[in-house]
């Protein structure tokens, strides 16, 4: 992966001002050029601090590095973690893939705790090293790839990709190798897409209250996904989250879908 996954979902509800996603680019350098980049240590060093008062009980909630006072669930995401485990009679062995230090896992840890879990986050060199130290347990690991979680913990029953594809350099060349592993289930969640159909690189600030950075984002057309997904997936289900951000005044909700394996209809 080439861009950190603590920059997923960074400004939720902002309302337009300097801050936030603006350009179109015609490429992934010439939007880079604009941008100052990140201090990579320090973001997961923040990440991993909140992380761990989450984990140790002094906190209820984290995201890319923000405490919060509750939960904010994404219930597309949860329907789908219980559905893919009551399928499989209260198991089930989940692909994180741009997990950050764990904040899907640690967001449904209450209803995960009811069943037997598998979470394996696969990241960039410096969360995995993070998490092994920190974060890992008997339950959560962190992977450099998805072989070798494949290998250490068993193939995978769900791949969940939660606002991770804006942040890659080539996100379908990405994805396409991820749907080609044939993981019996596959969600994309918590995703804005462009409001046009077709794919839009802009450069995307953060406020220095949560941390000084700025980096090139995709919003990528929609149905292109879904087309992308489909020759290997049939969509069960599309959800709209309440979360939103704005991109040219206008207001873009995240979104994604839930997906079956098509060899494995029955």
């Amino acid at each position: 992966m080439t861009l950190i996954s603590s920059i997923k979902r960074v400004v939720r509800k902002i309302v337009p001002s300097r801050y936030g996603w603006s350009g179109d680019y015609l490429n992934w350098n010439d939007a880079n050029n604009q941008c100052l980049g990140y201090d990579q240590s320090n973001i997961v060093e923040r990440v991993k601090d909140a992380t761990l008062k989450v984990k140790n009980g002094e906190a209820v909630y984290e995201r890319d590095s923000v405490l919060f006072d509750r939960v904010e669930y994404s219930w597309p995401l949860l329907s789908a973690l219980m559905w893919v485990a009551a399928i499989n009679k209260g198991k089930i062995n989940v692909i994180d893939f741009g997990g950050s230090l764990g904040s899907s896992y640690f967001q449904n840890k209450k209803f995960l705790d009811t069943l037997e879990v598998k979470w394996n986050i696969i990241e960039q060199d410096s969360f995995v090293k993070h998490g092994q130290q920190f974060i890992q347990d008997n339950r959560v690991n962190f992977f450099y790839s998805v072989e070798e979680a494949v290998s250490k913990n068993g193939f995978p029953d769900l791949l969940v990709i939660a606002c991770t594809l804006p942040y890659l350099r080539q996100p379908y060349d990405v994805l396409v190798e991820l749907v080609k592993l044939n993981i019996p289930y596959l969600i994309i969640d918590n995703t804005p897409f462009n409001y046009e159909p077709r794919d839009r690189i802009t450069v995307q600030k953060v406020p220095p209250t949560i941390y000084k950075a700025s980096y090139p984002c995709w919003f990528l057309d929609y149905n292109k996904i879904v087309q992308t997904v489909t020759e290997f997936y049939t969509i069960i289900s599309e959800h709209e989250n309440d979360s939103y951000i704005f991109l040219d005044g206008r207001k873009i909700h995240y979104r994604g879908f839930l997906a079956k394996l098509k060899s494995a209809e029955e």
